[in-house]
């Protein structure tokens, strides 16, 4: 676990009868047994877990404080040898002051008390009558049982063998503008966890969701967050016991299930990730001029080599599962290019756009949202110019398919063959026509490129380039061939996304005939049909028996530039997301291809046209991505060859 970066963390909602600390001690040892035998590195109890929180003034009786103290030792000692850094919930009295606090346990030792800092007193809560603020409490020690321990908002925990350290804040923390939860992470902090008791009413949850998920978001951090529930006092309240885990703003867990019994929710939070995100973001470091003198404690944790993680490793990074969240991301997506390239149409007032068409995906694409440009323009149709070029490799169902779309969307268009050009560019280099080699291919794709970029200046239009990112991740273009256009309209989305926009297109932007050839085109290999068809007149040329599968090839893209991971980590997550559908051989024969390709191509990279960003993912010199054109790919590949 750890030695892949990532966190097992447990929230336990136990169930509890308030003021019975005995009855309630026995559920949270029950608890860390539990959760040591799932192999849980970090787990969390509710706010005020030990005595309930619905104790009211039963809080200030000295039986309770005693008996609080004694259980809280008892529990400590119950972790021994338990490599788990655990958070329980109590009330504990200092100094004339009683104050709600989460303890933290480890291996047998109390690490340290830490106070809640906003102590609510409206609506259902009051806790001001029996609660002092911790909030500017640092350097200070508290007394349970006969020792004296670190007390404070001026703690954090740290792994002593990883890049791991540990913030606390108690419900009603999270609700402040500025929470402990900022200061702790803007210090060091990269997983925060949240002791909590939220009664529950309609809409509530929702609204709690969003509090951690933004929070989480913008400390760049892990978020535990647990809340009381069952047992609980239904005076005037309930408490349903909802559990919230989030990395970085994605919600990865969350039960909001009502339960009369206990639950123990766990799941694994990349530490990996979070830290590669904070270390790229500018925003975040510059704000860490709130810097406070903490004091650090360090915990020991399981070495938990060998487990499976436990949360669902998406294979389609780039693509939304749900289908109202697809459809959404995909409108977005198409609303995106729209603007991108009517801005360029009215600044440089061109009078055409001109577009190869070959039948295939991304040419399609383009098209698509270049009619849907002209359209919101209110310009005919007749401004674009769609042309297709068939050659040698050119197949009946792409060449009828680029036929076909351009009537039904009533654009101008045009065929000319490139055969004979090439053919006599072959005869001018003295190439012999039969070697199907680099030359034969990329003769083929400058000529397209050089009869788009000559339309053009005959219809003083520009060239819309169709070559998405992952042709551009792998440099599968021809350069100064389907490498180049006026403006890249495509060049920001993966070819794994490509397909679901044109399917959105298909069933939200057009229909008829149109909509039929869309869904063929949607059916139709991957190709650049640059050598001759089979002998049945089919496409013999498909991309992904050369490159290898364009879904390996995003999801090792996603993870390798927006996350930072290294080849051994790539390979462990693909291995999971993939593990039904490719061989480990296989996985790591295209991961060697993608490592390769993706260094040893930037040069294509370096001077590629304009064209929008659309996701986090984008390789644009410009922006995004700026790598020396000499990079040596030896460190990666080298990695590759250690592993199992």
């Amino acid at each position: 676990m750890k030695d892949k970066g990532f966190i097992r963390t447990g929230a336990v909602v136990p169930k509890i009868k308030v003021a019975d600390l005995e009855f309630n001690k026995k559920q949270i040892i029950e608890n860390i047994n539990k959760a040591e035998e799932k192999n849980i590195d970090i787990l969390v109890f509710p706010e005020l877990s030990l005595t309930g929180y619905t104790c009211g003034d039963l809080f200030f009786q000295s039986i309770i404080m005693k008996k609080t103290e004694e259980t809280i030792i008892e529990i400590s000692k119950n972790t021994m040898d338990k490599k788990m850094l655990v958070f329980i919930g109590a009330p504990l009295y200092k100094d004339g002051s009683l104050y709600n606090c989460g303890v933290v346990l480890n291996d047998g030792e109390i690490l340290g008390v830490v106070p809640k800092s906003f102590i609510p007193n409206y609506n259902e809560f009051y806790e001001k009558r029996w609660f002092s603020s911790g909030h500017n409490i640092a350097e200070s020690q508290i007394r349970i049982g006969e020792k004296s321990y670190n007390f404070g908002t001026d703690l954090l925990f740290k792994s002593d063998d990883m890049d791991l350290t540990v913030g606390v804040e108690i419900c009603e923390d999270l609700w402040a503008p500025i929470t402990p939860s900022q200061i702790h992470s803007l210090n060091g902090a990269n997983l925060i966890v949240n002791l909590s008791a939220s009664n529950d009413i309609v809409g509530k949850s929702i609204y709690r969701e969003k509090l951690v998920s933004q929070q989480s978001a913008k400390c760049i951090s892990g978020y535990v967050y647990t809340s009381a529930g069952y047992g609980e006092s239904t005076t005037d309240l309930v408490f349903g016991g909802n559990v919230i885990i989030s990395e970085n703003g994605n919600i990865i867990e969350n039960d909001k299930r009502y339960s009369l019994e206990e639950k123990l929710v766990f799941t694994d939070i990349d530490i990996d990730k979070i830290n590669h995100d904070r270390a790229k973001n500018t925003v975040f470091n510059d704000s860490k001029n709130h810097v406070k003198n903490y004091r650090i404690r360090t915990f020991s944790m399981k070495e938990n080599k060998n487990i499976e993680i436990k949360r669902i490793i998406d294979p389609y990074p780039f693509v939304p599962k749900d289908d109202e969240d697809r459809n959404e991301r995909c409108s977005e997506i198409f609303n995106l290019q729209t603007m991108a390239l009517a801005k360029r149409i009215e600044h440089i007032n061109t009078k055409s756009l001109v577009i190869g068409i070959s039948g295939g995906l991304d040419s399609t694409l383009a098209l698509l949202v270049s009619v849907v440009t002209a359209d919101l323009m209110k310009k005919k149709r007749k401004f674009i110019k769609g042309i297709t070029m068939p050659g040698f490799g050119t197949t009946d169902r792409t060449y009828n398919n680029a036929l076909g779309l351009l009537k039904e969307l009533k654009v101008d268009y045009e065929e000319i063959s490139i055969k004979d050009a090439s053919i006599q560019h072959f005869k001018d280099i003295n190439h012999d026509i039969e070697n199907h080699n680099v030359v034969y291919e990329n003769t083929q794709a400058r000529e397209r490129t050089q009869i788009l970029m000559d339309k053009a200046n005959q219809l003083n239009g520009i060239v819309v380039g169709t070559g998405d990112l992952s042709e551009l991740a792998l440099g599968w273009a021809t350069y100064n061939g389907d490498h180049m256009s006026m403006y890249g309209i495509n060049s920001g989305i993966p070819k794994t996304l490509v397909r679901y926009v044109v399917r959105w297109a298909a069933e939200y932007k057009f229909s008829g005939k149109a909509r039929d050839i869309l869904l063929d085109i949607l059916d139709t290999p991957v190709s650049p049909e640059l050598l001759p068809p089979d002998k049945k007149g089919k496409i013999k040329q498909k991309t992904e028996e050369v490159v290898g599968p364009y879904e390996l090839h995003d999801f090792f893209l996603y993870n390798t530039v927006r996350n930072g991971f290294s080849p051994k980590k790539v390979y462990y997550l693909a291995k999971l997301a993939f593990q039904n559908i490719y061989d480990e051989e296989t996985i790591k024969k295209w991961l060697v291809n993608f490592y390769k390709r993706f260094i040893s191509q930037q040069f294509k990279r370096s001077c590629i046209p304009d064209g929008p960003k659309i996701g986090s993912v984008a390789l644009s010199p410009r922006g995004d991505w700026r790598m020396p054109s000499d990079a040596s790919a030896s460190l990666w590949l080298e990695e590759i060859k250690s592993l199992d």
